[in-house]
């Protein structure tokens, strides 16, 4: 297993950073800092932003729209992983205590979020009313992390919280998809993407196993994978996630339907697990090296997406610090008790109910994700910033999480040498 401090710097350190030049930049010199945000890459372009009849290229288009793209493909292929796999982590009755959780840690937030916006007055709650999906969100590498410290990385809410993060995501995805479009809908256009998706699978993946049955030395995929490798994929993305442009969907989905259509083992050692480097297969291969890359984006999305000043705190700023850290951790605790207690599905041996308060104060870290909705929940302006800096403040259910641990006695277990 990763050492904590391996972790953050393999798969959260460039954000981090990003994130932290950008309040400084937004805080020093807000105007450069806008201007560098919404610098024009290419105006008349046949993709991008579209206004007064025409797109335009921006580099805040070109990282949140396009490059995140390769993030939100990661964060599905390990969604994939769990539900499609015979052991996946989402299947079977070991998933069903988690997937309730995951729905309180939905609920919750929701729930807070619009119910205090109603409790502030009609004009506060018509404001904030869309970014009612911001606090839904769990940023997988840092509650993960997070949760490493508080319970160990033996303990078996570690494994929980992983799971829930996980369903989180595929949640979070949905959502995107469905109630946050980035334009008129035009949903023929999604012909194309899942067209391409199936072509390419139908192609290059299926047809060559079906005419290498009973043949010991696979020709036909083994001359696929050696001549063609991952380039019939590339193509198919780059017309799903054009057809997720002109369908009015965010284009940042736009590679969820060529995932599935990619060649995949029978098998996953789990998220941020370092057995998955083993793996071959077509799927895992373009994941490790999409790795560094993703890193990469993940630093321009921190860099264009959290340069928030700090006089832009407003009502959507609590409303969103009180969804993640009021509402996650009341939904998780009810909807995992209902779930463990009286529909007898149970809790992983090593667990208690309580565990789930301090699984809900950890997930409550939305940072990532959150940013990513508040960005395309609401036009820029001071709602927008105001509903960033809840996100970005989400940090601190890190503290509440250690605090929370403390308090309720969680016993720590580490892993054990061997392993």
């Amino acid at each position: 297993m990763y050492r904590v401090w391996n972790f953050l710097t393999n798969y959260s350190l460039l954000l981090i950073i990003g994130a932290l030049l950008a309040l400084l930049w937004a805080n020093t010199n807000p105007e450069t800092y806008h201007h560098f945000v919404e610098f024009v890459i290419w105006d008349h372009a046949p993709i991008g932003h579209y206004h007064h009849g025409h797109r335009t290229l921006t580099l805040h288009y070109l990282v949140n729209d396009i490059l995140m793209a390769l993030f939100f493909a990661m964060a599905a292929k390990e969604v994939w992983e769990a539900v499609i796999l015979k052991d996946g982590s989402l299947r079977g009755k070991k998933a069903a205590t988690p997937l309730f959780a995951t729905a309180g840690g939905m609920f919750g937030p929701i729930g807070v979020y619009l119910g205090l916006a109603f409790l502030m007055g009609s004009d506060t709650y018509n404001a904030v009313a869309n970014g009612w999906a911001i606090p839904t969100a769990t940023d997988i590498a840092f509650s993960y992390l997070v949760g490493r410290i508080v319970f160990g990385a033996g303990h078996p809410a570690v494994r929980f919280l992983l799971l829930l993060a996980i369903a989180d995501d595929a949640a979070g995805l949905i959502i995107l998809a469905i109630f946050y479009p980035s334009g008129d809908l035009a949903p023929e256009w999604l012909l194309a993407s899942f067209g391409a998706a199936l072509a390419v699978y139908l192609i290059f993946n299926w047809l060559p196993r079906k005419m290498d049955a009973g043949k010991q030395d696979r020709p036909n995929s083994t001359w696929v994978r050696k001549n063609l490798h991952f380039l019939p994929y590339a193509v198919a993305a780059c017309i799903s996630w054009y057809g997720f442009m002109r369908s009015g969907l965010h284009p940042a989905l736009g590679l969820l339907p060529v995932v599935p259509a990619i060649p995949h083992a029978d098998r996953a050692f789990g998220f941020f697990s370092e057995a998955e480097t083993h793996l071959h297969d077509l799927l895992n291969v373009i994941e490790h090296a999409l790795k560094h890359p993703v890193e990469v984006i993940l630093f321009f999305f921190g860099l264009l997406n959290a340069g928030v000043e700090f006089s832009a705190m407003g009502d959507a700023t609590w409303l969103v610090l009180a969804g993640l850290i009021i509402g996650k951790p009341i939904g998780i605790l009810l909807f995992g008790w209902v779930a463990a207690v009286p529909l007898k599905l149970g809790i992983p041996r090593g667990m208690r109910i309580i565990d789930l308060v301090v699984i809900g104060f950890v997930s409550a870290i939305g940072f990532t994700v959150s940013l990513f909705v508040a960005s395309v929940a609401f036009p820029p302006g001071d709602v927008q910033d105001a509903a960033k800096m809840g996100a970005l403040l989400s940090f601190g259910a890190a503290i509440i999480s250690i605090v929370a641990g403390k308090l309720l006695r969680v016993q720590k277990a580490d892993l054990a040498p061997a392993e």
